[in-house]
């Protein structure tokens, strides 16, 4: 069971579960541009702080339409913008399937993000939940859309890697 009296369908729990720490694993270790071949071409990928959202504005930290865009916003990290040099670690818990229909699934999970600077110093950098709407294609759920919603509208630093 998942959630108040739903039931799961529990290959799907699984393979979402799987691709949440494939997703937190390719983050991780940097390998950025793998990142948008987690989504399907045209899915959103959105980062808002949950003040916005509970107030109704839809103010958005990063707002992605499509994988195109992914892809640029990964281009140009590589090759034309500055930030601090740091290795995140993703930490994805309670990930769990809220509802489903026509073949789309609803999904929740918290996640931490810890950064550590060049120097070796380590801080809590993001907490929140994503947000999800998945399908799956050929067997392999791919994101329809990831809401990163942010428990704070205080990031400490640059946001400039994905979360």
């Amino acid at each position: 069971m998942s959630g108040i009296g739903l039931d799961v369908d529990r290959e799907a729990l699984f393979a979402i579960e799987q691709m949440n720490k494939a997703y937190a694993r390719c983050l991780d270790d940097d390998r950025l541009e793998e990142w948008p071949d987690f989504f399907l071409d045209d899915a959103r990928y959105l980062i808002q702080s949950r003040e916005n959202r509970d107030a109704g504005l839809h103010g958005y930290i990063l707002y992605f339409e499509n994988r195109a865009m992914m892809r640029d916003r990964v281009k140009s990290l590589r090759i034309a913008n500055y930030y601090n040099l740091h290795t995140d670690r993703h930490l994805i818990a309670n990930v769990d399937i809220v509802g489903e229909s026509e073949g789309v699934y609803d999904a929740r999970a918290n996640y931490a993000v810890i950064q550590t600077d060049a120097e070796g110093h380590s801080e809590l950098f993001s907490a929140g939940e994503y947000v999800d709407r998945i399908e799956f294609r050929d067997g392999v759920p791919k994101f329809r859309e990831r809401l990163v919603l942010l428990d704070t509208s205080n990031i400490v630093g640059l946001l400039a890697v994905p979360l």
